[in-house]
């Protein structure tokens, strides 16, 4: 996740995949080839962070981070020139990282996008059902498919994924982050309140969270005050959420 929504934006983006840390990374040189790729990356110079990638998965070529950050950088690439044959070399790569870590999120992320971005929206799909059938005890792959879903404005079912990741992770903010979205989305500002306060209580490093809390309760007090008499009718303006999952 599909340009303008928040799943494209994430799939792609290191920043909140990797970090300028990283993970991953077996030894020094590695980790400075990726560390350096990822800061060319958010600089939007994607031609040289690509070649910063390939030569951190020549220094270690079982790095499945390395696959991972050449993907998204051929990803970007491909989009911005319209170049086909840098997203077929994305979607290898992509594939590449998940023969060395089947649960890698942001890879499975990035596949999916790539596969709806190229018009195979039921390949995105089977991928994603694929990783949650075998890896049942994961919120992640629900989470994603809470995602893809909303993408496709199926709000019942993306919420119903969202119930499950929480049966299995009752603390993930993430879940907690999107569910609220959805209940506002919704109409149903109490509870999406009520999620958006137990994620920020389990992650309290999301200011964007923060941020929609202090809006609802602001748009709660106005309505609270602004209650029309029998004989008045008023409404109140409030705004779409934002926050992304």
């Amino acid at each position: 996740m599909i340009c303008h929504s928040p799943l494209k934006l994430s799939l792609v983006v290191l920043l909140t995949a990797l970090g300028p840390t990283l993970v991953g990374c077996s030894n020094v040189t590695t980790h400075a080839l990726n560390s350096e790729g990822v800061r060319l990356y958010q600089n939007g110079n994607y031609v040289q962070a690509a070649e910063q990638f390939q030569r951190a998965i020549a220094s270690n070529p079982n790095d499945a981070d390395g696959y991972y950050n050449l993907a998204s950088a051929m990803h970007k690439n491909g989009k911005l020139y319209n170049r086909q044959e840098y997203l077929l070399q994305a979607e290898q790569l992509y594939n590449q990282c998940l023969e060395y870590n089947p649960d890698h999120a942001e890879c499975y992320r990035g596949l999916a996008v790539l596969l709806s971005e190229t018009d195979r929206r039921d390949a995105s799909f089977r991928l994603l059902e694929g990783w949650a059938s075998r890896s049942p005890g994961l919120a992640e792959p629900r989470i994603e498919l809470a995602r893809l879903l909303e993408e496709t404005n199926n709000i019942p079912q993306a919420s119903a994924r969202l119930v499950e990741a929480l049966a299995i992770d009752p603390h993930n903010s993430r879940a907690l982050t999107a569910l609220g979205r959805l209940r506002e989305l919704s109409g149903d500002t109490q509870q999406a309140l009520a999620n958006y306060q137990r994620s920020l209580a389990v992650n309290r490093f999301q200011p964007e969270i923060s941020a929609r809390i202090a809006s609802l309760q602001a748009a709660t007090a106005v309505t609270t005050q602004a209650a029309p008499s029998p004989t008045e009718t008023r409404t109140v303006q409030q705004t779409q959420p934002n926050v992304r999952y």
